[in-house]
């Protein structure tokens, strides 16, 4: 019996805030989003929404070449939580789970940057199922943006022991309903 063992890819996710990308990967990131977004999904639209220069963008390469990219847009900025978007997985690279590994390190990288406040993303709407796998649930009705079906989801805050202690049961300080 011959074991077929898949190929494997190491794959090298980089971070970085606007003004630490070099030129070369500015243009990788943008002509990707372009050939994604505007050319494969014939889907003219302004790209460039000036949200890139406040925002992370989470890099996702296999042997020097790019994969996978998303961007984290901070809270306040284009929702009260933390966004992820603009998430593609490059042509070559797809059908080996790549984009999967992509959100989970930013959906892990936005809850240890943004402790308690949730994800919400805009998100394609036949890509439901796939962020649901993910953990965000349906936060409104699906709508057209640029010509294409979206949903808005949201990850629901996750909230850390300290927090869920404190509102089980009330400290010296604070007194139970009912109690005076």
């Amino acid at each position: 019996m011959a074991l077929v063992m898949e190929d494997t890819m190491d794959l090298i996710f980089t971070w970085k805030r606007f003004e630490e990308l070099s030129t070369l990967e500015l243009y990788r990131i943008l002509a990707a989003r372009e050939a994604i977004f505007v050319v494969e999904q014939s889907c003219p639209y302004q790209d460039a929404d000036g949200l890139d220069v406040n925002s992370w963008h989470l890099s996702v390469s296999v042997n020097g070449e790019l994969a996978a990219y998303a961007r984290l847009v901070e809270p306040g900025l284009k929702f009260a939580e933390p966004s992820i978007g603009r998430v593609i997985t490059l042509a070559d690279f797809r059908g080996k789970k790549i984009g999967h590994a992509l959100m989970s390190e930013a959906i892990a990288f936005t809850e240890k940057t943004f402790p308690e406040q949730g994800i919400r993303i805009g998100a394609q709407a036949h890509l439901q199922k796939f962020y649901g796998s993910l953990g965000f649930e349906p936060a409104s009705e699906v709508y057209d943006e640029d010509g294409i079906a979206h949903i808005d989801m949201v990850k629901p805050a996750v909230i850390t022991a300290a927090v869920a202690t404190d509102c089980a049961a009330p400290s010296s300080n604070q007194s139970a309903l009912g109690q005076s």
